[in-house]
């Protein structure tokens, strides 16, 4: 088992590697009649390609234009798998021929070799960041869905190496550097990425990701708790190493009196609890963080140690970005996008009736 595949009722499967001949996956158990086009998909992609400039942009220049293989006919998805595929056209193997046999320190090329007896050297493989662009594809497709049921998904920048954004803009964001809601702090962002930069380190930073229009009543009690499933999916992404839902860890300094969210004609005053109550949507907007650790690709020595176990030092080079912030932003809302597409899936089949705001049955193709 590979671990490719995502979702149970709502599924995407994904292929390729950094620097293989295309990337790509499929979607199975998209109901039929959802719009969708590869204009719908680009959008997406566009906003998570590399090398569109900025100081923590890569130098690397894909296109990443997506081809859909299958399961869309005049403009609407059939029932069947949705096939997708991007091309990679910037490859630089040779960038990596030095650290063939060499273990880069915060890569998991250690753990890889470990687990598989090989590896490709090339980028990392399918342990790459690259790898997310099929994410991304597959949650445009689930993307397009929630939309026919009134939910829309959002992610933003709220930290960037240990400086804060005010959430003053949230839906701004979109078309703002580094998806800040924050005009003001975007100035002390990019002075520190230039600062960081050429100091030859990386940076990390905090997403916060949205889910608005969430009906009550997604998840489940017990292991497929929502927020369970949306830990699972974000932590699933190579740069994530936390994730916190509602007011997350800083519940644990508060009292109850304080992180309850107080109830009147039947909406929450507060929203201390994320949008989930007992593993269960409440209704309200769905919040989680992530935290992104810094790049491990570092222009500094670092001391590590060769396969056959001798120890030397290392300069990473190649073409990497200072910060996975702003690339990773779409790739955690597309993940989001999949666990909620999923979810409701799931509920339309176990329920006697649909959900609220859901498609009728029969207009599924389950």
């Amino acid at each position: 088992m590979s671990g490719s595949t995502f979702g149970r009722m709502f599924r995407l499967t994904t292929f390729g590697e950094s620097h293989g001949a295309a990337l790509g996956g499929v979607v199975d158990g998209c109901p039929s009649g959802i719009e969708l086009s590869e204009d719908d998909i680009q959008g997406e992609l566009d906003r998570r390609r590399p090398g569109q400039g900025g100081l923590a942009a890569t130098a690397r220049k894909e296109a990443d234009r997506v081809r859909i293989l299958s399961g869309v006919f005049e403009g609407r998805t059939t029932g069947t798998p949705i096939g997708f595929m991007i091309e990679n056209t910037d490859q630089r193997s040779h960038d990596y021929s030095d650290i063939m046999h060499v273990w880069r320190p915060g890569h998991a090329d250690f753990t890889f070799d470990r687990k598989f007896g090989f590896r490709d050297y090339r980028g990392g493989g399918r342990s790459s960041g690259r790898e997310t662009v099929s994410r991304v594809a597959g949650g445009a497709i689930a993307q397009q869905f929630l939309a026919a049921q009134g939910i829309s998904v959002r992610a933003y920048t709220v930290e960037l190496g240990g400086i804060a954004a005010d959430i003053v803009d949230p839906e701004g964001a979109q078309e703002r550097p580094f998806f800040s809601p924050d005009a003001d702090v975007i100035g002390g962002w990019e002075s520190l990425v230039h600062d960081v930069k050429a100091d030859g380190d990386t940076l990390g930073g905090v997403v916060q990701i949205e889910a608005l229009g969430v009906p009550a009543g997604l998840g489940e009690p017990v292991f497929d708790k929502l927020d369970a499933r949306l830990a699972y999916a974000l932590m699933s992404v190579g740069a994530v190493k936390g994730v916190e839902i509602g007011s997350g860890f800083e519940a644990a300094r508060m009292r109850g009196s304080e992180n309850n969210d107080s109830m009147r004609e039947n909406s929450f005053v507060t929203n201390n609890a994320g949008g989930i109550l007992g593993g269960i949507s409440n209704g309200m907007p769905v919040i989680a963080r992530v935290a992104i650790k810094p790049i491990p690709s570092i222009a500094k020595e670092q001391v590590t140690t060769t396969r056959q176990g001798e120890e030397r030092t290392i300069r990473i080079g190649g073409r990497h970005d200072i910060c996975a912030i702003p690339r990773v932003v779409p790739v955690l809302k597309s993940m989001v996008c999949l666990v909620l597409a999923d979810l409701m899936l799931m509920q339309a089949r176990q329920s006697l009736s649909p959900l609220s705001g859901l498609m009728e049955l029969d207009e599924f193709d389950l």
